[in-house]
């Protein structure tokens, strides 16, 4: 009886809830649930009508969410379908009232050639704002996944800089068989020192997570690009150039405007992880429509455009 209590309280707690079959062919939205604060949004078509892929855009009431807010959203997508998973704004995060928390939960299940691309606006922390995120996602061998999380540093028109007291951001990939995959958590807390002081000229924090057969040959570029990008806009480290840098307090006003790496994760590598911290967002917004452009033949639109 206490069981069935404890699940009956978790549905409660359930803010939005999405399910994506194929129905005569075509992925299509079978189940679309949500409550105050979350709100969906499913156009009818975005992009050609010949790529099959279904769009869902998420937005809170009052255009961000509120000191104290906590939203939860169960995502299924389907054997065989493609669902993109965005929003319409940077996700802003109210200040924090009485030292309340805002959470966001995504507990997401992607099926057996299925596709799911998580590829939000950046989170902005207002001042004093504590916030946490946790997405989950189960996934198969064969499932298709990409995840963009990232932050700005705030409001800058406003003169905030790092301003929240905290920001903690988890991500998790686990096989269906319960092995986990990728395991990553990004804490930023007020503490002895400012988030601002340990940032430093860094005003964007991102990362970009690639996942199963369909993200190959995007994966493989990607790596390419930021090894590239990175010799390129490193070569002022080498010992050549060292010597012409002034060691002065403004030296850090010669660090790279932006700033990439990658890894993969997985069994044979079949996952890759692009981390990246940018002096400005437009730059972040370039990388990823140049990096997920190819994307257009499988959701319908390049991402970021």
């Amino acid at each position: 009886m206490c069981l069935l209590c404890e699940r009956e309280r978790e549905r409660e707690m359930v803010t939005g809830s999405l399910v994506v079959e194929k129905v005569g062919g075509r992925s299509t939205v079978t189940k679309c649930f949500s409550k105050y604060p979350l709100k969906f949004i499913v156009p009818g078509k975005v992009g050609s009508s010949e790529i099959d892929a279904v769009w869902i855009y998420t937005l809170s009431y009052g255009g961000g969410i509120v000191s104290g807010d906590s939203i939860s959203c169960e995502l299924t997508v389907a054997d065989g379908c493609s669902t993109v998973l965005t929003t319409q704004a940077s996700t802003k995060v109210y200040k924090s009232l009485n030292s309340k928390y805002s959470e966001q939960v995504l507990e997401a299940r992607v099926g057996s050639n299925a596709l799911l691309a998580v590829i939000p606006d950046p989170v902005t922390c207002f001042s004093t704002a504590r916030y946490t995120q946790k997405q989950v996602f189960k996934v198969l061998y064969d499932s298709s996944l990409v995840i963009v999380d990232w932050i700005t540093s705030g409001r800058h028109e406003s003169g905030e800089r790092w301003d929240f007291d905290l920001y903690k951001s988890t991500n998790h990939i686990i096989l269906d068989n319960d092995e986990p995959l990728f395991l990553d958590t990004v804490l930023l807390e007020r503490g002895m020192s400012s988030i601002a002081e340990r940032m430093q000229d860094y005003q964007v924090m991102a990362m970009v997570i690639f996942w199963g057969p369909k993200m190959k040959h995007i994966q493989d570029q990607v790596q390419k690009d930021v090894k590239r990008m990175m010799s390129e806009r490193l070569q002022f480290l080498s010992p050549a150039s060292t010597r012409q840098i002034k060691t002065t307090s403004d030296h850090c006003s010669n660090r790279p405007n932006f700033l990439a790496s990658s890894s993969v994760f997985g069994p044979q590598g079949l996952g890759v992880v692009v981390r990246i911290a940018a002096k400005t967002t437009d730059s972040v917004y370039t990388f990823l429509q140049h990096q997920l452009a190819s994307m257009e033949q499988l959701i319908g639109v390049p991402p970021y455009h």
